[in-house]
C-alpha cells in the first residue's frame, strides 16, 4: 500500500516526466499513464485531480488548440523540480503555445503509453528515429526509416523507406502502428497497401515485423484502411507463389492473419515451402470519445476501449492470448493479477 503523501509526489514526477519526454500532453493522456488498473472515469478523476495541483505549484501551464482542446506544457519551474530529481528536463511552454493542432502528436504519446502500460517497450517516431542514429558522426548519413518496401506506381516498381508514428516490441517482434487523422492520398494508400505486405520482414533495427495496426479517426478512414487490407485478400489471382509473398486471410473486427511461405524440412532432411502466419493486421478506430468524458451527474458518456477491454493499443488476435492486465505504475511488486 502506497501512502497519499507518496502517492502524489509519484503522480507529480510521472506526470512531468512524461510533459518533458512528450512535451505536450492532455489530462486524458495522464488518467493513462497514473491509472491504467481503474475504471475509466475513476483515473480520470484522479487525472484531473492531479493537474489542478500542478497547475496551481506552477508546474505545468495549460492552452487551448484551434480544435478547443486543453493541452498542458512543462514550465520552466517543472523542469527544475525534475532536475532535482536528476532527470535531465527543459521546458516546454514555448513550443507548446506555438502549436496549433498536435492532435497526432497526442494520439502517438497516448497509443505510446497505452503499449508502456502494457509491458511493451513503446517508442515514438521521433524516439526510435534517435536510436537508429545514436552514435552516428556528423559526416554518417542518417537513417530515416524502419522498412523499405516496394510499392508499384503504375506500371513501375519504386522503392520507399517508411517510418511508423509508434513502434513496439514485444516477445516476438515489432508492433507499427499508424495513426490516421486525415484521408491517405493514392500515394500514402500505396505505402499502407505495402506495408501489409511486408509483415514478417525484418526491419532496419534488425527486429521483425509482427504487426500493422492503423488507428483511424472516421469511419469513412477506417473503411478506407479496410478496403486496402481487403485487397490483399487471397483470391486465385492473389495466391503464394514464393517466400517473397503474401496474403491476407480476414478474421473478423478488423483483425487479419498475414500469411506466407517458409522452409520446412521433413523427417527424410528435404525442404519444402509451407504456409505460415507471419504476423497480423490490426484496423481499428482510436478511442476518439475517450477523450470526450466528463465527469459531471446526470452526462452519459461511452467508456468503452478502457483497458479492461481488448482494445488499447491494439485489438489482440485471439491466437497471441490476452492483454496482461495493467497494474498500478506506482507499485514497484505486486503480484500478477492474472
Amino acid at each position: 500500500m502506497v501512502s497519499p503523501l507518496r502517492l502524489r509526489d509519484a503522480t507529480v514526477l510521472r506526470a512531468l516526466s512524461a510533459l518533458n519526454r512528450f512535451r505536450v500532453i492532455r489530462t486524458f493522456d495522464l488518467a493513462a499513464l497514473c491509472g491504467p488498473e481503474r475504471p475509466f472515469k475513476a483515473a480520470l478523476t484522479a487525472a484531473q485531480k492531479a493537474m489542478r495541483g500542478l497547475k496551481k505549484a506552477g508546474l505545468v501551464h495549460w492552452y487551448r488548440t484551434d480544435r478547443q482542446q486543453h493541452v498542458y506544457g512543462l514550465t520552466k519551474k517543472g523542469a527544475d523540480l525534475l532536475q532535482e530529481h536528476g532527470v535531465e528536463a527543459s521546458s516546454s511552454v514555448r513550443r507548446v503555445s506555438d502549436m496549433t493542432n498536435p492532435e497526432h502528436m497526442l494520439w502517438a504519446s497516448f497509443i505510446t503509453v497505452c503499449c508502456e502500460v502494457r509491458g511493451l517497450t513503446a517508442l515514438t517516431e521521433a524516439e526510435f528515429l534517435r536510436e537508429l542514429n545514436r552514435g552516428k558522426g556528423k559526416d554518417d548519413k542518417l537513417a530515416q526509416g524502419l522498412l523499405n518496401v516496394s510499392v508499384f506506381v503504375g506500371k513501375s516498381e519504386e522503392k520507399r523507406l517508411l517510418r511508423p508514428d509508434v513502434v513496439a516490441y514485444e516477445q516476438d517482434g515489432a508492433s507499427w502502428f499508424e495513426i490516421d487523422r486525415s484521408k491517405r492520398g493514392a500515394a500514402r494508400e500505396a505505402s499502407l497497401s505495402a506495408l501489409f505486405a511486408t509483415v514478417g520482414a525484418t526491419m532496419l533495427d534488425g527486429k521483425p515485423l509482427r504487426r500493422v495496426v492503423v488507428l483511424a479517426k472516421t469511419d469513412r478512414i477506417l473503411g478506407r484502411a479496410l478496403a486496402l487490407a481487403r485487397g490483399k485478400l487471397e483470391t486465385r489471382g492473389n495466391a503464394l507463389t514464393n517466400q517473397s509473398s503474401r496474403v491476407l486471410r480476414e478474421l473478423g473486427d478488423g483483425l487479419f492473419e498475414v500469411v506466407g511461405l517458409a522452409k520446412a524440412k521433413a523427417a527424410d532432411g528435404r525442404s519444402s515451402l509451407r504456409e505460415c502466419v507471419l504476423g497480423h493486421v490490426v484496423v481499428q478506430m482510436l478511442p476518439i470519445w475517450l477523450p470526450k468524458v466528463r465527469i459531471a451527474a446526470g452526462e452519459e458518456f461511452s467508456t468503452e476501449g478502457w483497458f479492461a477491454e481488448n482494445y488499447l493499443p491494439y485489438r489482440r488476435p485471439a491466437s497471441l492470448g490476452p492483454w496482461r492486465k495493467p497494474l498500478s505504475p506506482f507499485l514497484t511488486s505486486a503480484p500478477d493479477p492474472d
